[in-house]
């Protein structure tokens, strides 16, 4: 359920009517009377400052600017978690443990388990590319799934912040990188190109990988990082002087990117900490345009040889064939499995030349409004966050198949200078994105200027 806010008054007014209806509770605050349990947050995407109601479980508040969602509620919050940690924990052993995908080619029987997947790029002497593959396909969500028990336990069991706060502060940056949802689709497009070659069979441990990607995800919307850090640190009182409806950036203040607190900054201090977790504050990402532009122009330069040297060589009976990406992707038509080409495709030659041109289009409008509204921009940059770690598909299918194929000049298959190349290409264009502050397309509607 959306709570739609209306932030047009003070930060301490009490909304005394409440309006509910099934798919929206819409609250309008008048200023009748004062309240402490109010909470004001800053916007991320708009820098708008609005005051967070009181939210009953399976609730959310949007910003009623951008739509950008600021705090949403769970039943049974830290049990609820915990639960789905534990289970795709568990999930993930089994994974681990057990045969992933097995193939019989004309006698000839290989089966691997899932951390061969990296472990045979290490043999085959592409290291920096394994470990990109086990980090975000497993190591990475592991290390999310062990920190989601141990602060959520220290919130049940209510001892003191300890470590607690410090593992808070990691969830936001390890998000993006936990990529097991691709790595399943990877999986399956693998799967397409296995049975041409022989017999495939699934094990125990691709049905727990499925299981455990599902889970992941659960887990990871059941996580709410704004009523955690309220647990863990409580919620200092806002300035008074604060007023909703209005930019942050405007009166002076900021959101914290760790916690959401709004902190007032003071233009005589050098340096500014949040007041709850500590965190360096500023007005808007250091340098965003720059670094934005260094990372784009850095994966524009790496896309190149990405597209032109092989992305996957392999050997058959003595013979070597080395195939691109394009390449690749002309095989599968040619074999008559024109949707996996499709998604092929779409993952590794559109979605990369679409990010990118969609953050040199908001780099460019950040300076200069141009026709397109603010939402509009918005979205744009929503866009590039959702669909760039979907480039890794290509990635995680060379890894499987050179994983299970490995028979010498009989067959073989081994990772061309590409897969480097591309995996550089994925991670720039995601450092692009999250370089990149979206509430300065905000501040070039409104005129203003940009602020460091």
């Amino acid at each position: 359920m959306r709570v739609q806010i209306q932030p047009v008054y003070h930060a301490y007014e009490k909304p005394t009517q409440t309006v509910r209806s099934i798919h929206s509770l819409s609250i309008r605050m008048t200023t009748q009377q004062n309240t402490k349990w109010r909470r004001l947050r800053a916007c991320r995407a708009c820098d708008m400052v609005s005051a967070i109601p009181v939210l009953r479980p399976g609730e959310h508040a949007s910003c009623p600017r951008c739509g950008h969602v600021l705090a949403r509620r769970h039943l049974h919050p830290v049990q609820r978690s915990i639960a789905l940690a534990i289970s795709a924990l568990l999930t993930l052993l089994i994974a681990v443990a057990f045969p992933f995908i097995s193939m019989d080619t004309n006698g000839l029987d290989t089966q691997i388990e899932l951390p061969q997947t990296a472990v045979t790029l290490v043999d085959v002497h592409q290291p920096l590319v394994a470990l990109i593959v086990s980090c975000t396909a497993f190591v990475l969500p592991a290390l999310y799934l062990v920190g989601v028990i141990l602060m959520q336990a220290n919130v049940l069991r209510r001892v003191p912040r300890a470590y607690s706060d410090v593992i808070a502060r990691l969830f936001s940056r390890l998000h993006p990188w936990m990529m097991a949802d691709v790595f399943m689709i990877a999986a399956l497009v693998s799967l397409v190109k296995l049975t041409e070659i022989g017999e495939v069979q699934l094990g125990a441990s691709f049905w727990a990988y499925c299981v455990f990607a599902v889970l992941l995800l659960m887990t990871t919307r059941s996580v709410d990082i704004d009523w955690l850090w309220y647990r863990l640190a409580g919620e200092p009182p806002p300035d008074t002087s604060i007023r909703c409806g209005i930019n942050a950036a405007d009166q002076h203040a900021t959101g914290c990117a760790t916690c959401g607190l709004v902190n007032t900054i003071s233009a005589a201090v050098a340096s500014h900490e949040c007041g709850r977790c500590g965190s360096a504050l500023h007005m808007r990402k250091p340098n965003s345009l720059e670094f934005t532009w260094a990372l784009l122009i850095t994966a524009a330069v790496l896309y190149i040889p990405a597209n032109a040297y092989p992305m996957m060589i392999t050997t058959s009976l003595g013979q070597t064939h080395a195939s691109t990406i394009i390449g690749g992707m002309l095989e599968l038509w040619q074999h008559g499995s024109e949707p996996i080409a499709v998604v092929i495709f779409v993952a590794s030659v559109l979605v990369p030349i679409i990010k990118m041109l969609i953050l040199v289009v908001l780099s460019l409008l950040a300076k200069y409004p141009g026709p397109l509204t603010a939402q509009q921009k918005t979205r744009l940059y929503r866009l590039t966050e959702l669909i760039g770690r979907w480039s890794m598909v290509d990635v995680f299918v060379v890894a499987i198949m050179v994983a299970l194929i490995q028979s010498g000049n009989l067959m073989s298959v081994l990772p061309g200078p590409a897969a480097l190349a591309f995996c550089a290409v994925v991670i720039t264009t995601m450092l692009a994105a999250m370089a990149f502050d979206p509430r300065l397309l905000w501040d070039t509607q409104g005129n203003t200027h940009d602020r460091e």
